[in-house]
């Protein structure tokens, strides 16, 4: 009988897997989710890099940033980098609101798992796949003119995985409360579009006017942006040299990821009857 108890109760004492393994396993089922759907590859990479040509070739010759002859298409090459970015963190934090509708994140939450594993494993996947495409976008650099170093290509990718991190965290947020891909489109164009509209990816900061400059100031996703244009570009006319937008977009970093945690842990009470 003792032994009989022992075995039975033994279930109820193994121990729950640890927060890396789920969030390995999240991660993971996003990569290759989205490397199965082609089309949405294609999407992530076409849209941006038809907007880099319209844009580019019709600005060519009438924009110059920062009074040197650095043409439109080079300066909104971080700008379309940061486009491939939230294009992707988009359709990867979309996939939240499917796997909702599906009862997949029901069965995960049901599990013996961390719900942080949950926030680790989806945002870390989504971060990942954009840090991939808009990496993968720095090999049409010689094609315009820019001339990277070593160093400034180094700079440059790890500001594309932090920028990554930040807009998928963002889309976390903002996706987990959702149960409708209608209405998290409409927070899209609300939010994130401008976002990226007034990060100084289509002009540059310190000419735009006093109310807009301030605005683009107070916008999280600028700090990554206007250092990846120092990075490629070696603008050195911003408000803030590229170390301070590295470390003010790395602290961003870890508070929208805070902020989506606390969104995912979040217990709602039932007033009582």
């Amino acid at each position: 009988m003792a032994t009989m108890t022992t075995t039975l109760e033994q279930p109820r004492h193994a121990s729950a897997p640890g927060i890396w393994t789920p969030a390995y396993s999240l991660w993971l089922r996003e990569i290759v989710r989205f490397y199965r759907q082609r089309s949405r590859v294609v999407g992530v990479i076409a849209t941006p890099l038809l907007f880099w040509i319209v844009l580019g070739s019709g600005f060519a010759n009438s924009f110059h940033a920062s009074g040197s002859s650095l043409n439109y298409m080079a300066y909104f090459f971080p700008g379309t980098i940061a486009m491939i970015v939230l294009f992707t963190a988009i359709f990867s934090m979309m996939s939240l609101i499917q796997d909702r509708n599906e009862g997949f994140l029901l069965s995960v939450m049901a599990a013996p798992v961390s719900r942080s594993s949950i926030v680790l494993g989806k945002v870390l996947g989504g971060a990942t796949l954009a840090a991939i495409q808009g990496v993968i976008f720095l090999v049409f650099m010689p094609m315009i003119g820019i001339h990277a170093t070593l160093a400034d290509i180094g700079y440059s990718i790890l500001l594309i995985c932090l920028i990554s991190f930040q807009l998928t965290a963002v889309g976390f947020a903002i996706a987990w409360p959702m149960d409708s891909p209608q209405a998290f489109h409409a927070i899209i164009n609300l939010v994130l579009l401008p976002m990226w509209m007034l990060s100084g990816a289509l002009f540059p900061v310190h000419d735009a006017s006093g109310w807009l400059r301030y605005l683009m100031m107070a916008n999280p996703l600028t700090y990554g942006v206007v250092a990846l244009q120092q990075s490629l570009l070696h603008q050195s006319n911003e408000f803030l040299n590229m170390a301070d937008n590295l470390i003010i977009t790395a602290v961003l970093c870890l508070v929208f990821f805070v902020l989506s945690w606390a969104i995912v842990n979040r217990r709602t009470h039932k007033p009582a009857a």
